[in-house]
């Protein structure tokens, strides 16, 4: 996957807008299955990064023996190029969907896939499964899990003297003990955390986004006094800033710039490569009496259009390649890059994930993981990132900042409920 569709599944960035997008959906690769002789369906795929991926799906599509199953690879702005291509008669039949998922199901444009997952419900990650829940219907299928993680450099730790970090105190105080003239103590993206950070230290003080009661999650003391410390961060100087790449590659963290680095799964067989033992993972750190270790996921789902002409075998199809086949789900997370089977099945059998940095991530994802709820809108995003990076780097007061946020995603959660 691609750095931008990295942040796009973690962060979750970008509204659905359709100027333009249908001209941006003209002549993008695809490849004919031709395995089936039954009717013709387009599957559509984001542009992943790592090599192999588009021929795995079209060998799998080409598998299919009751359809003849067509894969698009779809470069630029995904989400608003599926977006625009739902509203007519020559969308897909079968389709990855993540950002915009509420817009297409109060749309009337995805179809009801509870009976298809319902035999294996139990069987996903759940905290990737809920944001794929409306009204008790199941709209999507969870096809990969990606997470992110807090690497921190062993050998760099134990000169210092200083244990891995439990708490964010202890994370804040780590940071700045292993700040030095050539390292810093700590990366959360050149601009401070204020673009990866989301919602995680909002659940790392036992918070949430939007509550299970269908409410604002976080009007809550604990929201400002955890932003605080991460400000604190940003304050101390011990944020690693200006890096060559940004966190989602960990070449600052491999390099010997900082001794802890936030970053994604991805970069584990990376660190392991340059590093070998001398790294170890650990979840965002818990914040006060009532916190939690967070770990932030996300996962792209396989959807079907509720107006395909044949959604019938659409859904056969879908059912068929993310239910059935748990050998291409193993193959698709595990064989070009490395992601986590949305399966917990499938996550236990993997021998990539068995063992050391790589099974700690995997159980840190199933016990701690957190997805970003369905109701969070891109209006809730934009609001809270923008008072994110007020209080982090212009130490805004996080009090005020956050009754700001409160009144906007309040307003946003009576407006998307009277759909």
């Amino acid at each position: 996957m691609t750095e931008i569709g990295r942040r796009r599944l973690l962060a979750a960035g970008g509204g659905v807008a359709l100027a333009g997008a249908l001209a941006a959906a003209c002549g993008s690769n695809t490849g004919r299955g031709g395995g089936g002789s039954g009717p013709a369906l387009s599957q559509w795929y984001h542009q992943y990064g790592e090599p192999g991926t588009q021929q795995a799906v079209k060998r799998y599509a080409a598998a299919y023996k009751k359809a003849d199953v067509t894969v698009q690879w779809r470069p630029g702005d995904y989400d608003r190029q599926t977006a625009a291509a739902l509203l007519t008669d020559s969308g897909p039949d079968v389709f990855e969907v993540n950002g915009p998922l509420l817009d297409q199901i109060q749309g009337g444009q995805v179809a009801d896939l509870t009976d298809v997952v319902a035999p294996v419900r139990s069987d996903f990650n759940q905290a990737v499964l809920a944001p794929k829940i409306w009204q008790d219907k199941i709209w999507g299928i969870p096809q990969t899990v990606d997470t992110q993680l807090l690497y921190y450099r062993k050998s760099l730790l134990k000169d210092a003297g200083v244990q891995p970090p439990q708490t964010v105190d202890a994370l804040v105080d780590a940071a700045k003990k292993l700040t030095t003239s050539k390292v810093k103590g700590l990366f959360l993206g050149n601009d401070g955390g204020v673009g990866v950070l989301g919602g995680t230290p909002l659940f790392a003080a036992g918070l949430s986004l939007i509550g299970e009661d269908g409410k604002v999650g976080f009007d809550d003391p604990a929201a400002a006094r955890v932003l605080a410390k991460i400000r604190q961060l940003y304050a101390d100087k011990s944020l690693l800033l200006g890096a060559p790449t940004d966190w989602s590659d960990p070449a600052a963290f491999v390099q010997g710039l900082t001794a802890m680095q936030w970053s994604g799964l991805w970069a584990l067989p990376q660190i392991k490569k340059a590093l070998g033992d001398d790294f170890g993972v650990l979840p965002f750190p818990k914040d006060g009496t009532g916190g939690r270790p967070s770990v932030p996921v996300g996962a792209y789902a396989s959807a079907v259009s509720a107006r395909s002409r044949h959604k019938a075998a659409a859904t056969a199809f879908a059912k068929w390649l993310w239910v059935d086949r748990t050998d291409f789900q193993q193959d698709f997370a595990l064989s070009y890059g490395f992601h986590i089977p949305a399966r917990l099945s499938l996550a236990k059998q993997a021998g990539q994930l068995q063992d050391g940095a790589a099974a700690d991530a995997v159980r840190f994802a199933t016990e701690h993981g957190y997805a970003e709820p369905l109701l969070w809108t891109t209006a809730d995003r934009n609001a809270y990132q923008d008072a994110l990076s007020r209080i982090i780097k212009d130490g805004a007061n996080p009090e005020s900042e956050l009754k700001a946020v409160v009144r906007k995603v309040d307003a946003e959660l009576q407006r998307v409920k009277k759909k």
